[in-house]
């Protein structure tokens, strides 16, 4: 049995952890994790959501697992965590995590990986790799880093303090916050503007942002047109232009469009 799917539901994908309560990153976790997301690739889906089933995202790695196992089995082991984040960070479409109950070690990284991050308020982030003495490696503490600043990623990542969702958000860690009984409704108003939104311009903005994540503001301005010229010419592009090119002569803001994707 599959302990990640992916399911679709017309334009929105799923990947849903689905070894509760725990959706602990086992030895199939990562080749499931690739196929769910080949599968999300190969669709025409215009948003992807990464979520748990049952209580908790995701408490990370099972260490029971570990323990004899040879140095370069580890490496592999994680090496190929690494490299399915690394897949859900490349797809087309923004990525949603909805992070109910502990998001802990590699269950964090697994949001980390997502453009957006929405939360319940009694979630809870954690990096606990300190306490095994090792340190997150599938992506935590570059990702923190880059969020909320390098003193407070050492904070997390060395001591192993626990983020309530609430402040997961005042951090920056989260992208919405929600009280546990509206998280599904949030999340799911999210997910029904991206997937409704300008796909193409979502994907052109996900690939400057990296750009800027590897090589700053001149990284990204090096890339900036060649990333966004592409969009000129598009359907979406072209009836965005003339919806606000209406309401300025009417003298009013341009109201929301419901864009095709294309």
């Amino acid at each position: 049995m599959k302990s990640i799917r992916f399911e679709r539901d017309e334009k929105v994908g799923n990947i849903v952890l689905a070894n509760p309560p725990y959706n602990r990153l086992d030895v199939r976790f990562a080749q499931c994790l690739r196929e769910a997301v080949h599968e999300a690739s190969e669709s025409d889906i215009r948003v992807l959501v990464v979520r748990g089933e049952g209580p908790n995202f995701s408490l990370g790695g099972e260490v029971r697992e570990w323990p004899g196992k040879d140095v370069n089995w580890f490496r592999t082991f994680v090496a190929e965590i690494n490299n399915s984040y690394r897949a859900i960070e490349t797809l087309r479409v923004p990525t949603v995590a909805v992070v109910q109950g502990l998001a802990f070690g590699g269950g964090f990284e697994l949001a980390l990986s997502c453009d957006f991050v929405v939360a319940a308020t009694d979630a809870e982030f954690r990096c606990v790799e300190v306490t095994t003495a090792m340190l997150p490696i599938a992506g935590a503490l570059q990702r923190l880093a880059e969020r909320v600043g390098r003193s407070r990623a050492s904070r997390f990542a060395m001591l192993g303090e626990p983020i309530p969702g609430s402040v997961a958000g005042d951090l920056g860690i989260a992208t919405h916050v929600a009280e546990p009984d509206a998280l599904e409704r949030v999340a799911a108003e999210l997910v029904t503007r991206l997937s409704d939104g300008p796909t193409l311009s979502y994907a052109a903005t996900r690939t400057l942002l990296k750009a800027w994540s590897n090589g700053g503001v001149t990284g990204a301005d090096a890339v900036m047109l060649d990333v966004s010229m592409g969009l000129y010419n598009t359907e979406d592009a072209t009836r965005g232009f003339v919806n606000t090119a209406e309401a300025f002569d009417a003298d009013q803001q341009p109201g929301d469009l419901l864009f095709y994707g294309k």
